[in-house]
């Protein structure tokens, strides 16, 4: 692995920081906590170089990852989608994060539905810490038949800010050949969110649910299913990009961050215990910001397809 960028590197990781200072993205503060989720297209193997060839495999090499990486660190935790079964790449992004930054991550999925991916937590260890629990959603067998599980079987973990304990729940909707395939998917991930948020006694304070939905819109029945239980998103992304390929004909609503609102309280904010969200959310828009000159297709196999999603909370 190499020890330093060489200077062109060194230029982009400017100019990125320099377009990241004006995106908006809150700066963290004693009193703020910024969680983000990215899909990071088959984030898996990596060339061992700064700039890909034509005919190099695969296409992401140190340069991308030193982008991504500064991208991730204006966040205290990330939840990461499509970590491949190599690591090779996530080691890397680690090792270029920094000595406080670390990772948790599921095996991989098996199965053709699986995609030999992982879910996936980085986190800036001088800013949060794991706090006990782990865990992937396994649903229960109907009177005493067995049901069909997830592809991607949802990863729990709970991380403390201060005092303030939350749980993260990440998950890649399975795609299907359409998209009524996602709705079981979807309707299980939700009531079982929901039956969690409402247990007594339960390990249960500050749910979020973050990640790749594949919820086509925010009117659709994907989105019906994902949300009819009271969980929703800040209304604050509901206008954003997905992906670096939508377009007016082309929207979808993929990526979620979202918790419990109360339906028709006055405070949405009741689910919440010792955090508060601050109205402060959004994307990251990296395209116009790194590989110039690479058509975007290029572009998602070494940044990604999707753009990363943050929102800020006050604890």
């Amino acid at each position: 692995m190499p020890t330093s960028a060489p200077p062109d590197v060194a230029r982009d990781v400017t100019a990125l920081n320099v377009a990241l200072d004006a995106s908006g993205i809150p700066a963290k503060s004693d009193d703020n906590l910024l969680i983000a989720t990215w899909n990071l297209r088959g984030f898996g193997g990596i060339s061992a170089t700064w700039d890909s060839e034509p005919r190099t495999t695969p296409k992401r090499g140190w340069r991308a990852v030193a982008l991504i990486a500064e991208i991730i660190r204006r966040f205290d935790v990330v939840a990461v989608q499509e970590v491949k079964r190599d690591t090779t790449a996530l080691r890397f992004l680690v090792e270029q994060l920094g000595g406080s930054w670390r990772f948790i991550t599921t095996d991989t999925s098996e199965g053709d539905a699986g995609n030999d991916e992982r879910l996936t937590y980085l986190y800036d260890s001088t800013r949060v810490d794991p706090s006990g629990l782990v865990g992937e959603i396994v649903l229960p067998a109907v009177a005493g038949s067995p049901v069909d599980q997830f592809a991607r079987a949802p990863y729990a973990a709970s991380f403390a800010r201060k005092d303030v304990e939350f749980i993260l729940t990440t998950v890649h909707i399975l795609w299907g050949d359409v998209p009524q395939d996602r709705i079981p998917e979807l309707v299980a991930f939700a009531d079982w969110m929901r039956g969690w948020a409402d247990r007594a006694n339960d390990w249960n304070g500050n749910l979020l649910v973050l990640g790749d939905f594949n919820v086509d819109r925010d009117d659709s029945p994907l989105a019906r299913a994902l949300f009819g239980t009271g969980l929703s998103g800040p209304p604050q992304l509901n206008a954003v990009p997905r992906t670096i390929f939508a377009d007016d004909k082309n929207k979808n609503f993929y990526d979620q961050i979202a918790w419990f609102w109360e339906i028709g309280a006055d405070d949405l904010h009741q689910y919440l215990r010792g955090m508060k969200f601050t109205d402060a959310a959004g994307y990251i828009d990296f395209v116009p910001h790194v590989f110039a000159g690479l058509s975007k297709t290029k572009l998602s196999w070494r940044i990604s397809d999707h753009y990363p999603l943050w929102v800020e909370f006050r604890v």
